[in-house]
């Protein structure tokens, strides 16, 4: 949650807190964007008027990193020109203060089960097959393409799940960690980097052209076919 005015913030966040929602606040647009590089949000309650960088900049701040994490805006201004610039820079909801708090949480609650529900993709069972291998999820073992058995380990198995259940799509780095790492051991870049190399050596015909696994500068990974 990204609000200035202390007051609503600290009621905001208690009334969401007692909905069983955790809160990372923010009060100011250059916390809010260094809080949103490095966790993984359900979604973000945005002020339009805050200190060093507003909300409207914000939301196309997070757009470009194509980061598509539910933006609700909350606004002052209560022009329908005000609203469509907030919604055309890719928030996802606008509410004009002073606003209804009930209205508030059936909003966040909507978008959060939306996000949800277009985020879960097909799981792929406990085997998956692509190429010449074979991974067991369950086992947490793999063929390679030359017919070698080998160990993953616990967090390469997530890792490849994740990537296989997002096929042909750019799965973000945020989603990468919260998703295989949890909230709180942020690795750096390098170490899933890293992984993905492993996954090449492992899997690719030719590791430096892979078929399957790449790396989108300054966005994520994406597992093809």
């Amino acid at each position: 949650m990204v609000e200035d005015e202390e007051n609503l913030h600290e009621a905001l966040k208690l009334n969401l807190e007692l909905e069983g929602y955790e809160i990372t606040s923010a009060f100011d647009g250059t916390g809010a964007l260094q809080k949103i590089e490095e966790e993984y949000f359900d979604l973000i309650i945005l002020d339009v008027m805050l200190p060093e960088i507003d909300g409207i900049t914000i939301t196309e701040t997070i757009r470009v990193k194509n980061n598509d994490v539910p933006i609700l805006i909350l606004s002052a201004k209560n022009t329908s020109a005000d609203r469509v610039l907030g919604l055309k820079k890719g928030a996802d909801d606008y509410l004009t203060k002073p606003f209804n708090l009930e209205e508030l949480l059936l909003r966040v609650q909507k978008l959060i089960e939306k996000n949800k529900k277009m985020h879960e993709k097909d799981s792929v069972g406990d085997t998956y097959h692509f190429g010449k291998n074979t991974i067991d999820f369950k086992a947490q073992e793999a063929v390679t393409k030359t017919g070698e058995r080998i160990q993953i380990s616990k967090k390469e198995a997530m890792l490849l799940k994740l990537l296989i259940e997002n096929k042909n799509e750019v799965v973000p780095r945020e989603k990468i960690l919260q998703t295989v790492w949890g909230y709180n051991v942020y690795p750096t870049t390098r170490t899933i980097d890293n992984f993905i190399l492993s996954f090449r050596k492992y899997f690719e015909e030719d590791s430096r052209n892979p078929v399957f696994f790449h790396s989108v500068r300054g966005v994520g990974y994406k597992y093809s076919e």
